[in-house]
């Protein structure tokens, strides 16, 4: 069933009635071709809650839709996960943010770090964090997410340890660090409700000197393994075992 996102206030629960305006009419109309009668699943980008309505009207401006129930969809995880990631090379983050979205990230923060290749000025930062906001609706819909994880400014390093300071759970993985037993204590005392820090060095990996303000600011070094993995993979690889330890337990 399809998924679409919209405002809070385009969902009228007394009146059950929800209206879709914007760019999904246009892929609803012309691309899915759906009529009246057709079944859709909504979700107000901010709840855990799904939306299912039936399509009353379609017009060029909107699509009205009949409210028939709303439920509880639990698609999110129990804590919120903020992904910050160093800028890559190329389209790289395009996929960061997409799978990342997948994988139910909360927010992501692209940082600039002193071995980013990547240097972006405000004009094109500005660009940037429109079309990779775009890729993470559009994964938010594919994968049924109950929110739409925003994709922030692009943050110094410096900025990124500061705006975590109040987060329950800070890990950096880094290749220097090889205790998995050490690994596995952090990442199994997480717990719901927690706010976690995930940091994720570019190509090359983080200097020494970011590390070590890492470590002054209380955010914990964790091992991925024996093998050295891409700055893509690597971000999926802690997501995923976030997911894993946390899923289905609130």
């Amino acid at each position: 069933m399809y998924h679409f996102f919209v405002e809070p206030c385009q969902i009228n629960i007394s009146d059950k009635r929800v209206i879709i305006i914007g760019n999904d009419v246009n892929h609803i109309r012309n691309v899915l071709r759906m009529k009246p009668g057709e079944e859709l699943n909504v979700g107000d980008g901010e709840s855990d809650r799904e939306y299912r309505c039936a399509i009353l009207s379609i017009t060029e401006d909107s699509v009205v839709c009949e409210l028939r129930f709303v439920k509880e969809s639990r698609v999110e995880l129990p804590a919120k996960v903020y992904l910050f990631q160093g800028l890559p090379k190329a389209d790289k983050m395009d996929l960061i943010i997409q799978k990342a979205v997948e994988l139910g990230v909360y927010q992501i923060t692209p940082v600039a770090t002193k071995r980013c290749v990547v240097k972006l000025d405000e004009k094109k930062a500005a660009s940037k964090i429109a079309r990779w906001q775009g890729i993470s609706e559009a994964a938010a819909k594919q994968s049924k997410r109950g929110i739409i994880p925003e994709v922030t400014k692009v943050m110094s390093f410096q900025e990124a340890i500061r705006a975590v300071s109040d987060m329950d759970v800070r890990i950096i993985p880094y290749e220097l660090a090889l205790d998995m037993e050490k690994t596995r204590e952090i990442l199994g005392a997480l717990q719901p409700g927690m706010r976690v820090a995930v940091f994720i060095g570019p190509e090359g990996g983080f200097d020494e000197s970011e590390i070590a303000c890492a470590l002054e600011n209380h955010v914990e070094p964790i091992t991925l393994g024996r093998r050295i993995l891409r700055t893509e993979t690597a971000g999926f690889t802690v997501l995923s075992w976030i997911g894993y330890l946390l899923e289905g337990r609130e």
